[in-house]
């Protein structure tokens, strides 16, 4: 599988069902070898921390809304989930202290992902941040751009497969999220949710800047 946009599986509840260990045991070793095949990497040493970094190519050509240009050929970086850094989510379900521990993730995450493009020279042509989020349902990838768009993000259009190539490796990225799900909560699995709808969100670096830059206000 080509990792050429990150994906971001919906955090579903973990811990229930059955112990499917040989299934965690064989994605976190194909995760493993996809990141390093892939360029995925840490960028920061914060616990609080729920992304990993890869400085792709667009291969896109789109305006957004602050009229950043981002054209096939411009840098970006693709957000990938630090599955390990994520909050946990209860067994019963999201609560408020989840979704505060992610809502601090999420800010924390782009700090320090501006606090590193300004003192990282070889980023400066960095244009913007870009995510693919791969959901069960068109509702939930509904959902998730708009919650995406209080910290700065903006959805784009995406196309659905046009090539056979194509279309097997979007199947492929829905399989692998789904043994992802399989392994860490069994009782949630269902074949139905194979196939996962795609969100992609951009942020631009000037946006990026704007609101998480060193000069803005920042956590104790």
């Amino acid at each position: 599988m080509r990792a050429s946009r990150s994906t971001f599986p919906f955090p579903e509840t973990r811990q229930t069902g059955v112990d499917h260990r040989w299934i965690r045991g064989l994605v976190t070793f194909i995760d493993d070898r996809l990141r390093r095949r892939h360029g995925v990497s840490e960028f920061t040493r914060s616990r609080d921390c729920i992304f990993r970094m890869q400085v792709v190519s667009a291969g896109d050509d789109l305006l957004l809304d602050d009229g950043t240009r981002v054209r096939p050929r411009s840098r970006i970086i693709n957000l990938h989930l630090w599955n390990e850094q994520v909050p946990r989510m209860p067994r019963r379900g999201p609560t408020l202290a989840w979704a505060r521990r992610m809502s601090r993730g999420l800010e924390v995450s782009l700090r320090e992902m501006a606090r590193l493009l300004a003192a990282r020279r070889d980023l400066d042509n960095v244009v913007a941040l870009r995510a693919d989020m791969k959901f069960g349902s068109a509702e939930q990838s509904a959902q998730l751009a708009r919650i995406s768009g209080r910290y700065g993000f903006e959805r784009v259009p995406t196309r659905a497969p046009r090539t056979l190539g194509e279309y097997l490796h979007r199947f492929g990225e829905s399989v692998f999220i789904s043994m992802l799900v399989l392994a860490r909560n069994s009782a949630g699995f269902h074949v139905g949710g194979i196939w996962r709808d795609s969100t992609v969100v951009y942020l631009s670096r000037r946006e990026l800047m704007r609101r998480y830059g060193p000069d803005t206000h920042s956590f104790d």
